[in-house]
């Protein structure tokens, strides 16, 4: 069995790193996990970034990632935020309960700083940046992982696109190193 990591907004939102994410899930490299909330999140968002995109069709692409991924819509987290501590900044409490409800062992998260290290542990979790997460995934298994950029790659039909492409979308997306390590190996 694999293990779960939650997905913050944050790295849902550039759609190369979603989908990077999300192929790599595909691969059984990892569970993916998110909540309802994190999804409007994310919508609020993608919308704010991109206010010319018609909401029905970021809806129907957060409909098809519960649809692909029928596990990880976690649900009834709400009671677990009272307990946890993260600091001055309360705001991440629903990103943390949602990860335990689900039995996450990591948060994906562009704001690291967002989840102290100590608390973070002393729920049994750890957030790690998107970067560091896709690196982790790589060193797991580097042939699954070249097969996710190849059918992420494949799975883009307007405009095409090639590996080369979709790895310059991820540096652009945050994640350069990632990008960096998986020129070596796409070919």
């Amino acid at each position: 069995m694999t293990f779960s990591a939650l997905l913050d907004a944050n790295v849902l939102v550039p759609v190369a790193l979603a989908d990077t994410l999300l192929a790599a899930a595909e691969q059984e490299l990892y569970r993916p996990l998110w909540s309802g909330r994190i999804l409007a999140e994310t919508r609020r968002a993608i919308l704010r970034v991109h206010p010319h995109l018609d909401p029905s069709r970021v809806d129907a692409r957060l409909h098809a990632m519960n649809d692909a991924f029928e596990d990880a819509l976690v649900q009834d987290w709400e009671p677990l935020m009272a307990g946890i501590q993260l600091g001055a900044d309360p705001n991440d409490r629903h990103v943390v309960a949602a990860a335990l409800r689900g039995g996450a062992e990591a948060v994906a998260t562009a704001n690291v700083r967002d989840f102290p290290a100590q608390a973070m542990r002393a729920l049994g979790l750890h957030a790690v940046s998107p970067d560091d997460f896709l690196l982790d995934l790589a060193d797991l298994d580097e042939r699954a992982m070249v097969r996710a950029i190849w059918n992420q790659a494949k799975a883009k039909a307007r405009p095409p696109r090639t590996p080369t492409e979709i790895l310059d979308s991820l540096t652009a997306a945050g994640v350069p190193a990632f990008a960096q390590r998986m020129r070596h190996t796409v070919g």
